[in-house]
């Protein structure tokens, strides 16, 4: 990865596995990737996440001055519901993205309820540890088939160009069932098969490949037995262009069912 440089052409966008909410207080190899990337990338003027952690039927999106850092987990220690990200909310971005995406869909601005789950923040506190930017997030909608997600995201470009980075977070395989809590567990077989097939398909753009993921058999199945942590991803599958160039973040299989695999996309190598 280069230093950040003044930028002034199409903002890169990335896709990141968030892995356990632990990781905000337990430092690691993925969260020093996740730092180092943040001195690399410019700076945005906005963030937008789509993190796998908020389903609405239709597309919401949060639109108040000042989010707030939501805990959506149980059973962890009182030092993780402790964490904080204040960052500034964006209605003039939340109204963009209404734009964007009203060819396909209406977008409802959620101005109370929601704000910044762990999706996002977990992330965004390695990133941006200053919280000096101003964070949307936009939910998913879970009336849409794997195809209408790819596709609402290629409406989502402009703001690529419009200084928004783009960040999508969930994860390629996530199978809550099957995860080993013992340290030194290793990924089960068919995580590894798809997380594979996975990148495979990534690097020779054979997205159809990716938005099809059913179609890869049982080791899609176990890797995927719900599709709200793999949605993420095809945002920013939707999102990539022919001169974007495609870099691996961070990867590896965690608990034995919880892939880490992370990439960027750029028309400059980051």
């Amino acid at each position: 990865m280069t230093s950040p440089v003044n930028h002034t052409g199409r903002f890169p966008a990335v896709f990141l596995g968030h892995g356990s909410p632990m990781y905000a207080i337990e430092p690691n190899q993925h969260t020093h990737a996740w730092e180092e990337l943040g001195r690399a990338l410019p700076k945005p003027k906005a963030i937008l996440s789509i993190s796998a952690h908020w389903l609405t039927r239709g597309v919401w999106v949060t639109a108040m001055d000042m989010p707030q850092t939501i805990h959506d987990f149980g059973g962890f220690p009182q030092a993780l519901f402790d964490q904080q990200y204040p960052a500034p909310g964006s209605k003039e971005l939340a109204k963009r993205v209404v734009e964007l995406l009203a060819p396909k869909t209406k977008v409802t601005l959620e101005e109370n309820e929601w704000g910044l789950d762990h999706g996002t923040w977990s992330i965004l506190k390695y990133l941006y540890p200053n919280a000096d930017i101003p964070v949307i997030q936009m939910s998913l909608d879970a009336t849409l088939s794997d195809q209408g997600h790819f596709e609402l995201a290629k409406l989502l470009a402009p703001l690529r160009d419009e200084g928004v980075l783009i960040i999508a977070s969930g994860n390629v395989v996530h199978n809550l069932r099957s995860v080993n809590w013992r340290d030194d567990a290793s990924a089960h077989s068919w995580a590894t098969e798809f997380n594979d097939y996975f990148k495979k398909n990534l690097f020779e753009r054979n997205f159809s490949a990716l938005v099809n993921w059913k179609d890869a058999g049982i080791a899609a199945q176990q890797s995927i037995p719900s599709p709200d942590h793999y949605w993420p991803i095809l945002y920013t599958l939707g999102l990539i262009e022919p001169e974007d160039q495609i870099e691996l973040i961070t990867d590896g299989i965690e608990l034995g069912s919880i892939s880490m695999l992370g990439f960027s996309i750029s028309n400059e190598i980051i």
